[in-house]
């Protein structure tokens, strides 16, 4: 039978947009509960929102060119301000200014050839029945338990419900839905809050063959760590291997965050897709638009770096997985598609790769970037240096032989081909 998902683990590298009324304060996504701000002194930011700068087109068109196959939108984050032209509410962009926002996306993205995404908040602080909580603004009011009286979560699980079956029935096919978050213990919200086992049915039922994340607190298709990278592929509790997304962000926060300054660097965003290809997972990596809609600069050049190393060296990428059976030398990372081995050099030897269980299975080598040959060997344990003798590389290692000058790419990748293999 054919897996519907199968797309996802080609694809390996997607885009996240966190989009919102917190792009205004420009103070991080969490801005409203953070600083326990009424919803009526929040909610005037609707008033002024105007996302001239917004052009959906332009943020699918970096994506596809960064080398990546899908793209998530925030439909509505855990603020309450939907994207779209819901019938359910007034507090959405098409109230504020007119335009649905998530309808021009799913269209720009389609125009890129790109798998489309969305992220769905089960959170909700400005809607009136949902219940004050932990993380809710209004945690710490004084009159908090008065002002939770009079909410009913059934009432808001009938709202979360038909939002989502709204965003699954008004734009056709849904590659991907993204949900955010169930918090399990005292004083958070339980799977039984949002009806998790109806809702998951619903979407399966709306969108057959969509792909669910795990964070309605039931399992879904993948899971999703957040702001670090797994130290091996991800498996369950017995041991099976999991289908895995790294959600990472350019700069630590997943919204506008105009203070914010400390953004990766091109090579070590690379670093960190290529780690999770290895690992047999995906990257997810988020820019938040400003408050006029616009890309940061800071975002705009890390894609365009990422996208110029993706056109020399995508395919060690798109399709690609770990590299069974063989452990990756010092200094490098290693992926595999069929019969071609990816030896990504995250730091540049002096001259020589020893890797082993290649021996008699090496039918070419070069460096990826420019396809120039890499010349190959493999030594006799007993062979004489100059000095010495080459002690404990073993038959079945084969030594690479690379250039002093290390290649001007981000991260120069050695391409072998392999015998013998399907």
């Amino acid at each position: 039978m054919t897996d519907p998902h199968a797309w996802f683990d080609e694809a390996r590298f997607g885009l996240f947009v966190h989009f919102g009324l917190y792009a205004i304060p420009a103070r991080h996504e969490w801005s409203m509960t953070r600083e326990r701000r009424t919803v009526e002194d929040y909610a005037r930011y609707a008033e002024v929102f105007d996302p001239d700068r917004f052009d959906a087109r332009r943020i699918a068109r970096a994506a596809r060119e960064a080398g990546m196959r899908y793209a998530v939108l925030t439909t509505k984050h855990h603020e309450g301000f939907c994207l779209w032209d819901s019938d359910l509410t007034d507090y959405t962009s098409q109230t504020a200014c007119g335009r649905d926002l998530v309808a021009e996306w799913v269209e720009a993205l389609r125009a890129e050839g790109l798998r489309v995404g969305f992220y769905h908040s089960l959170l909700d602080w400005h809607h009136p029945d949902y219940t004050i909580d932990l993380q809710h603004p209004l945690r710490d009011h004084p009159d908090r338990e008065s002002l939770n009286a009079g909410r009913d979560m059934a009432r808001y699980r009938e709202y979360l419900h038909g939002q989502v079956r709204e965003l699954l029935t008004r734009y056709g096919t849904i590659d991907y839905l993204f949900f955010d978050f169930t918090y399990a213990f005292e004083g958070g919200k339980f799977p039984a809050d949002w009806d998790a086992e109806h809702l998951m049915a619903m979407v399966r039922e709306l969108q057959p063959g969509i792909l669910v994340n795990d964070r309605l607190g039931i399992p879904g298709d993948l899971v999703t760590p957040e702001q670090y990278q797994p130290a091996a592929p991800m498996t369950d509790e017995h041991g099976t291997p999991v289908r895995w997304e790294a959600c990472q962000t350019t700069n630590g926060s997943w919204g506008y965050d105009r203070d914010n300054l400390e953004f990766k660097s091109a090579d070590l965003l690379l670093r960190m897709l290529v780690d999770s290809v290895a690992k047999d997972g995906n990257m997810l990596l988020n820019v938040g638009p400003d408050g006029r809609g616009g890309l940061r600069r800071e975002d705009v050049d890390v894609l365009a770096s990422i996208g110029d190393w993706m056109e020399l060296h995508g395919e060690s990428v798109h399709g690609a997985g770990p590299a069974e059976g063989l452990r990756a030398p010092e200094g490098t990372l290693l992926t595999q598609r069929g019969d071609r081995l990816y030896v990504h050099l995250t730091t540049w030897p002096m001259q020589h790769v020893h890797i082993s269980g290649l021996a008699g299975k090496v039918r070419f080598a070069r460096l990826l970037h420019d396809g120039s040959e890499v010349a190959h060997t493999t030594i006799d344990p007993e062979q004489k240096a100059w000095n010495t003798t080459v002690g404990g590389l073993g038959a079945d290692v084969v030594t690479f032989t690379l250039p002093i000058m290390r290649p001007d790419v981000l991260l120069p990748v050695l391409e072998i081909r392999l015998t013998g293999q399907e």
